[in-house]
């Protein structure tokens, strides 16, 4: 079985930066930061990783408590920012994911630093969350490649059975993401649809690097899904 892992923003998505709004926005509200220091990276890092940097940095210690309150002040904003800020969905992927649910031996599911909900909020305002079943998600993890072991965990619970790293692909748009890929031992393709240009995905020798998916139609048939 092939098993396709997807990360969301700048992958899946293009939120138009709603996620980094929604969460400044929270940290704004929640604690009454007059203005976000622009020092914390977001880009490929787990929710939970970003949230306890931005309360650090801007006086406020991290504990379980204060995590609490900027999480949940930042999925109540979400929505919000998803409306405003537009976005779309990356080119090649609603047929990819539409083509993969319907086919047997392949498996869709998920790889990204957003928490569930968060993560449910983006895709289920683009009308994708429903084509992923499982997935890692950066509810409990700082590192992405522990996310990483967390999605081949579920994949495995889900399938009921041993699964070959070499038949997992994760796909995303960040240096993290073929990182993570390589922690688990699964291949690594690279789209340049988010913030890291295509020389730079190339730099870290994914096993496939794309300006974007409409470019990969040799994969796409060794997926199955063209």
């Amino acid at each position: 079985m092939i098993t396709l892992l997807f990360d969301i923003d700048g992958t899946l998505v293009r939120t138009g930066g709603a996620g980094k709004g929604a969460m400044e926005a929270a940290l704004q509200r929640e604690f009454g930061v007059r203005e976000v220091l622009d020092t914390v990276p977001y880009s490929g890092r787990t929710d939970r990783a970003i949230g306890r940097e931005l309360l650090t940095v801007h006086g406020f210690e991290p504990s379980a408590e204060n995590v609490r309150r900027l999480t949940d002040a930042y999925l109540d904003q979400l929505p919000h920012f998803l409306r405003d800020r537009g976005g779309e969905v990356c080119p090649q992927i609603e047929p990819i994911v539409k083509a993969a649910a319907k086919r047997d031996g392949v498996l869709l599911g998920l790889l990204t630093g957003n928490i569930r909900r968060g993560a449910a909020a983006k895709l289920g305002h683009f009308g994708l969350w429903d084509y992923f079943p499982l997935g890692g998600f950066g509810d409990d993890h700082f590192d992405r490649d522990d996310v990483a072991r967390t999605a081949l965990s579920e994949v495995q619970r889900h399938t009921g059975r041993t699964v070959n790293p070499a038949d997992v692909w994760v796909i995303g748009d960040t240096p993290l993401d073929v990182q993570c890929a390589r922690a688990i031992g699964a291949k690594a393709v690279a789209v340049a649809t988010g913030w890291h240009p295509y020389d730079e995905l190339a730099a870290c020798r994914p096993d496939a690097v794309f300006r974007d998916l409409t470019e990969a139609s040799d994969l796409l048939r060794t997926w199955g899904v063209a």
